[in-house]
């Protein structure tokens, strides 16, 4: 099928926040997220539904755009508690791993816990929580040109065995055999 347009990249990704000025705060301290634009309005322009709400917008490298929505009049957010807290998650990428190390260590000394670096054979990652109770993905790419050629090479055949079986195919599990000289 063929569609009629291309998408250029991703225009923002908007995520509810409890508060649009800690939010701002926090993202600028721990990632250095640079704010740069807000929208504020009692009603939905796209519904005209009456729901006051305050739009900040982050900008977070690479012309990439990650954006918050204040809800007052909402109730009090939550998460769907139907999928493990692991699931949904913003990643964001690091140069390198020395980068994601320091990454890490600045991050635990504002006192926000850290886990990893964790080992995806292609990727190292860290994983923390923002104040709003969103997971966050740190990570640097390692893997060698042969590695993605692999990947892509095998992505069909997973999909294939996973939508039969609904178990994990095995086309790729080196991914998570971290080699020595890779754990620190």
């Amino acid at each position: 099928m063929t569609v009629p347009f291309k998408t250029d990249r991703i225009h923002h990704v908007a995520y509810r926040c409890k508060d649009a000025k800690e939010t701002v705060e926090w993202y600028a301290r721990v990632l250095g997220f640079t704010y740069t634009t807000a929208f504020a309005e009692d009603h939905v322009p796209s519904t005209g539904e009456y729901d006051p709400y305050m739009h900040i917008f982050l900008e977070c490298g690479g012309g990439n755009v990650l954006a918050f929505f204040e809800l007052p009049n909402q109730p009090e957010m939550g998460r769907d508690e139907k999928t493990p807290a692991w699931v949904q998650h913003l990643a964001f990428k690091v140069a390198d791993f020395d980068t994601l190390k320091a990454a890490k260590a600045h991050i635990e000394a504002l006192g926000i816990d850290v886990i990893g670096p964790t080992y995806h054979g292609i990727f190292r990652s860290i994983y923390f929580f923002d104040p709003n109770g969103h997971r966050l993905e740190l990570a640097c790419d390692i893997g060698t040109q042969e590695q993605y050629a692999e990947l892509k090479r095998v992505a069909p055949m997973m999909l294939d065995d996973w939508s039969k079986t609904k178990t994990a195919p095995r086309h790729a599990e080196w991914l998570h055999k971290e080699p020595i000289e890779a754990s620190e």
